[in-house]
């Protein structure tokens, strides 16, 4: 039995099938490669010494869904097939309802008709809107103030009607904050289409010579340094969660909640300063006005995913700069 990756190309999900086959699982991988590379794929196989079935597949094309599950015995599904640049979901709403959530749900009737009803899903502290204080714990108060932020929670009341409705479904709602870093071999990483969204990629970009300089938005917050505060968690850490949760929904709980970040929150100034580290040169950067609509102050309780999964993240600020420069640097261009 193999576990269905869904978005498996993608930045998170390459680092969860490396992950789940250095952990000795089978995994099948699909992907539309919107915003994502089958050189990763291939990297993937490489780092990991074992093939990676992999199918070219729009999760919202259901006959072609339908196949790969024909195909492959599958256990259980991975979800992190999305759109996720909360910019762009304000331009193209529709785009992101019709993907995020259109799509999630042909995933969701496929997986009925074939008898898997174990799931781990890719959500997003942005379910937690702008939230009144900090460190987040997963009872807050949820809302959203974009419609990226819309999709995730929408999909989230899906999955908790469903589950109501259907009891046998297995289901964690993993939320994430900040993922950054990449494997430490350098062979994979994140590599956006088009202007980074993000702040570590963005500054990695600025390093390599990409791009000419940063522009930290916000420098009057009240924080320590005046900008803003987010909790960064290395992408490794956050799959091993996922795998985590999947060991825990073979336990049969339910539908289950956590938290995924390292429970306390850096700078942008500090994330300017440690990558700079990294890199062996300063960032260039400039201080812009605030943007609307950015928080001063976001980062995660990650307790109960601790408590309840018995993980925690543990690299740190340093390890994970130190990983995004040696993916950057080796290279440039990202996988072209």
């Amino acid at each position: 039995m193999a576990i269905l990756i869904t978005g498996g190309a993608g930045y998170i999900g390459s680092h969860a099938v490396l992950e789940l086959l250095r952990g000795g699982f089978d995994v099948v991988v699909v992907d539309n490669l919107s915003n994502s590379h089958e050189a990763a794929i291939h990297r993937v196989a490489e780092l990991a010494g074992k093939p990676v079935p992999f199918h070219k597949v729009d999760i919202r094309d259901r006959d072609a869904l339908d196949r790969v599950f024909g195909t492959t015995p599958i256990e259980a599904v991975m979800h992190f097939a999305g759109l996720k640049a909360v910019g762009e979901s304000v331009g193209q709403p529709l785009r992101y309802y019709d993907n995020n959530i259109f799509g999630t749900i042909v995933l969701l009737e496929v997986m009925k008709k074939h008898g898997v009803r174990t799931l781990v899903f890719s959500s997003s502290a942005t379910v937690y809107g702008d939230p009144a204080s900090v460190p987040i714990t997963e009872d807050f108060p949820l809302s959203a103030v974009n419609p990226y932020g819309r999709s995730k929670l929408f999909i989230e009341d899906m999955l908790r009607d469903l589950c109501r409705a259907e009891p046998e479904w297995q289901i964690a709602l993993l939320r994430y904050f900040n993922p950054s870093g990449a494997d430490p071999s350098g062979r994979i990483g994140e590599d956006p289409n088009g202007i980074p969204n993000n702040l570590v990629p963005y500054i990695a970009q600025v390093a390599v010579g990409r791009l000419p300089e940063l522009a930290v938005y916000g420098s009057d917050y009240p924080t320590r340094d005046g900008t803003g505060v987010r909790d960064y968690i290395h992408v490794v850490d956050l799959v091993l969660g996922h795998i985590k949760a999947l060991e825990k929904l073979a336990t049969r709980p339910g539908l289950v909640t956590y938290n995924l970040g390292t429970g306390r929150g850096y700078s942008v100034l500090e994330m300017v300063e440690a990558f700079g580290r990294a890199a062996g040169r300063p960032i260039k950067h400039r201080l812009a006005p605030r943007r609307p609509g950015d928080a001063a102050e976001c980062w995660s309780d990650a307790s109960r995913a601790e408590r309840e999964l018995g993980w925690r993240a543990t690299r740190g600020l340093d390890e994970m700069c130190r990983d995004v420069w040696r993916w950057q640097s080796n290279n440039p261009k990202g996988y072209a």
